[in-house]
């Protein structure tokens, strides 16, 4: 038996937004610890991974290892049909085909449930390496934001570039070329921590669809590292992260 409650919906909500333009169908594997998932997009370019703790719910329960396999586009329309601040109960049997959601409106007057069929799954399980990444940058999620979708104007190519003087974005297409660049500021708002420098050339569209996390957290991590795929990662506070992988254009980023 799983029982997860989330205290606002508007948490959910982001969360499904976050994963639902990368990937339309995936496994969310449960267990006493807490929530994962991890799938790649169609094209075998991206992986996504999101991982919940039960340290955030405001109560979890999870008897058995449960796997969910969900349509998120049919998930996120369940939540939208909820108000943001009301709570959310997810519940489902240890050999579940459905999952229950129970909406609870802040001074319980409103209540309502949805039950979502679920799918049948076939999803290998990717080992994720551990790296020690060359370059490591936080950076305000907003601003990387505005910078992917003002690369994207110019190009569907975006080069990063990252040295100890700090990280730059640059696209170069028939209308012109853009170059931002940030630097470490005594604010700390933005940290750039660099081993050795590095120049990689990723699709522009996918870091602009990584973005949709941007309402889950006001900071991102980007982690560069040679000959393996761009990390970028938001924290969901109090229960985990999601993160984003992308293999970078070598044939570009050697020209």
């Amino acid at each position: 038996m799983l029982e997860a409650r989330f205290g606002e919906t508007l948490l959910l909500k982001k969360i499904v937004d976050a994963l639902k333009e990368i990937i339309s169908q995936s496994t969310l594997d449960c267990t006493e610890t807490g929530m994962q998932l991890q799938s790649m997009d169609n094209s075998h370019v991206s992986l996504v991974a999101l991982s919940l703790q039960t340290e955030g719910f405001e109560k979890y329960r999870c008897d058995r290892n449960v796997s969910l396999g969900l349509d998120l586009k049919s998930l996120a329309k369940v939540v939208k049909s909820a108000s943001g601040d009301d709570a959310v109960t997810l519940t489902a049997a240890d050999k579940a085909d459905k999952l229950l959601l129970s909406f609870e409106s802040d001074n319980k007057s409103r209540t309502a449930d949805y039950e979502l069929k679920l799918l049948n799954l076939d999803q290998d399980h990717l080992g994720i390496p551990e790296t020690n990444y060359a370059c490591i940058v936080q950076m305000p999620s907003s601003e990387f934001a505005r910078i992917c979708r003002d690369m994207s104007m110019f190009s569907e190519s975006v080069v990063i570039s990252c040295t100890k003087q700090g990280i730059k974005f640059s696209a170069n297409g028939d209308m012109g070329s853009a170059n931002i660049k940030l630097s470490d500021t005594s604010k700390g708002d933005i940290t750039i921590d660099v081993d050795e420098p590095i120049t990689q050339s990723f699709a522009g569209r996918y870091l602009n669809t990584f973005t949709r996390a941007t309402p889950l957290s006001d900071r991102v991590k980007i982690c560069l590292a040679p000959d393996v795929p761009l990390l970028v990662e938001y924290p969901i506070e109090d229960y985990g992260y999601i993160r984003y992988y992308l293999a970078p254009k070598v044939d570009e980023a050697d020209a």
